[in-house]
């Protein structure tokens, strides 16, 4: 009907999908209302699983609908790439689609096209369900337009096919042909024509799921069923009720909770019961058994319903037996795995099964001489035909071997002998650089010589691997970070030392240990040497002159202190070689906080004099980390 256009909003700054309606139907009129009832349909929902819709309009005969952009792919390109979907991963988009389809419902919009092609599933696993194309509302019409069907003739309803009324039930048809297909990876009908198609809906059953694909579960194989019955009446009544099966699969799929809608339930016509037929002159026939009966009318009552009893008896059995020769039974599937062939063979005794050992393999979970595997293949509550053969295969019991010596060997070699144990030992290989074996030889093997084993099991073997080399990158002259990271990207541990160059900027490469270009181990270790011009830097030493002097008062012949006489204090900073005097001044020798600043690079020297005289011991300061220091 239309051709999609990816398109971007101006004014909302966003890209957005455009329907435009093909020219050669703008002037059909019954074209332009499908298109237009798509927009309104749509238009009207609002759910996470139905694409939005944001403008509706035409202008010079360009009829367009804006919607969201969705980014994905459709759910028929998923089945196409990867064939049959996983079941749990099925019923989530199944969940999806019934909400997008319940919410559609209750608004009176019935779908009429669900299909793969029209459920986009979003990067982020979303299921979102578009082309309300020839929806239509319920309140207006449901029956097809100008008797013909629209729609996909694969996932069509039976009702659908034969251009009758459709409703909320036709979409949960069509949704369970595509889980169908989802689990399967094909439809159930398909033929050379759309007619043959359409008639299969109305005709055939459908080859149940689980036998094409017997990983579905129970439970989601009678979901699919009775979403797809002929009768409508058969089906969900609405997607809410599918929508609480679906999430009751999840949690027990292979449970027993789909329940069956009962055909007999239903309004039938029924003939209406007559008397018996009379005579042309108006007179009930007479009988010999009449005659009997008025005779003795007491005898009536009991013939009759012994009568009866025979009639209704001969009636089971001749039906039954007529059953029975024509058909063959369907009959629950036994469980044969963990059995013994006596135990199969009891089991079977009184029943038309019939089987065939097909092969023996070693098992380390199922003991000798039980079966491992059958096939057709045991599943609860699910029944095969009564003359079904079986293929089993038996087990042998753990496999035991002995552990060959393989430290030395080459790992080609080890392999091989590992192989010829003929126990499907699964080999591990751990590599381990060795500068004294050659590459490829097994130092280590995790299970001992001589031990035995049991196969299937895992053994590690630890094989010498060739320390790789690197050359050496020149990093002279570059930044101390670049230089590390340089080395360190060459797989080189990096040791850094600091010179002082005054003649270069700091923090570049002066040397390295090693010279450019040289072949040298993965991981071998490189020194580098950086410049580092150490910085001028200030700070203060306060000095205590009374500790220094050991100063103590002295007292007159009266007691009374004496004023101590002023004593030369002098501080001097060595620093890098060059000395030079930071304070010269007289002091008073009871003086305990004389403050004196000093600068430097790294660490400097301190001496103190007190009158031209060494007072105490030369002081260290390392400016680089303190800017103080207390001399006593």
């Amino acid at each position: 009907m239309a051709t999609v256009y990816k398109a971007k909003c101006h004014v909302l700054n966003r890209y957005v999908a455009v329907k435009v309606l093909k020219d050669e139907y703008t002037t059909d009129a019954e074209f332009i209302r499908r298109f237009n009832a798509e927009a309104q349909a749509a238009a009207g929902l609002a759910h996470a699983n139905i694409v939005s819709i944001y403008d509706v309009g035409h202008e010079e005969n360009i009829y367009y609908i804006v919607m969201e952009l969705i980014q994905g792919k459709t759910l028929k390109q998923i089945i196409n790439e990867d064939g049959s979907l996983p079941w749990k991963w099925t019923i989530n988009i199944a969940i999806q689609i019934a909400s997008a389809l319940e919410a559609a419902h209750k608004n009176n919009i019935v779908h009429r096209d669900i299909k793969p092609h029209n459920i986009i599933i979003t990067e982020e696993g979303l299921a979102k369900v578009t082309d309300f194309g020839i929806a239509k509302a319920v309140s207006n019409s449901t029956i097809t337009a100008f008797g013909t069907t629209i729609g996909s003739v694969h996932y069509f309803s039976p009702e659908h096919a034969k251009g009758g009324f459709t409703d909320a039930k036709s979409d949960l048809y069509s949704l369970g042909i595509v889980m169908y297909e989802m689990l399967t990876g094909r439809v159930p009908f398909d033929a050379d024509t759309p007619v043959s198609i359409a008639l299969k809906h109305m005709q055939e059953k459908p080859v149940e799921p689980i036998k094409l694909n017997p990983s579905i579960p129970f439970a989601v194989n009678q979901i699919i069923l009775k979403a797809m019955q002929k009768e409508p009446s058969l089906r969900y009544s609405n997607a809410t009720e599918m929508i609480k099966d679906l999430s009751m699969a999840l949690k027990r799929p292979e449970g027993n909770f789909v329940e069956e809608v009962d055909e007999t339930a239903r309004t039938q016509v029924i003939q209406t019961i007559h008397e018996n037929s009379e005579t042309k002159n108006g007179k009930k026939k007479s009988s010999k058994k009449q005659k009997y009966f008025e005779k003795h009318p007491k005898a009536k009552i009991p013939i009759i319903v012994i009568s009866c009893i025979i009639l209704f008896f001969i009636t089971i059995f001749a039906t039954k037996a007529l059953m029975d020769a024509g058909t063959v039974k369907d009959v629950p599937i036994p469980e044969l795995v963990g059995k013994t062939e006596e135990e199969i063979k009891e089991l079977f005794k009184n029943t038309k099964f019939t089987y065939e050992i097909t092969g023996e393999e070693y098992n380390a979970e199922v003991e000798e001489g039980k079966a491992i595997t059958q096939n057709p293949k045991y599943r609860k509550n699910y029944t095969i035909k009564e003359n079904s053969k079986f293929e089993i295969v038996i087990s042998k019991g753990k496999k035991i071997v002995i552990m060959p010596k393989l430290e030395g060997e080459k790992i080609d070699e080890a392999r091989r002998m590992i192989e010829n144990l003929e126990a499907n030992l699964n080999i591990e290989i751990v590599e381990e650089e060795s500068t004294k074996v050659e590459p490829g030889i097994v130092l280590k093997q995790s299970i001992e010589k001589d031990k035995e084993i049991e196969a299937g099991i895992t053994i590690t073997l630890t094989v010498s691997k060739a320390k790789e080399q690197v050359s050496v990158p020149y990093v002279i002259g570059k930044a101390e970070e670049t230089a590390k990271k340089e080395l360190t990207d060459a797989k080189l541990k990096v040791e850094v030392v600091y010179e002082e160059d005054t003649s270069k900027d700091t923090g570049i490469v002066l040397k390295q240990s090693i010279d450019v270009g040289k072949a040298v181990d993965e991981g071998t270790s490189i020194t580098i040497t950086v410049n580092k011009i150490a910085e001028i830097k200030s700070g203060t030493v306060t000095v205590n002159v009374k500790s220094i002097t050991n100063y103590k008062p002295e007292k007159d012949e009266e007691g009374n202190e004496i004023e101590p006489k002023d004593i030369k204090l002098k501080v001097t900073v060595t620093s890098q070689g060059t000395t030079e005097t930071a304070y010269e001044q007289n002091v008073k020798p009871t003086n305990e906080a004389v403050a004196v600043k000093i600068s430097g690079k790294g660490t400097v020297t301190i001496k103190v004099y007190i009158d031209g005289v060494l007072g105490g011991r030369e002081y260290q300061l390392n400016l680089n980390n303190s800017t103080t220091l207390t001399v006593e």
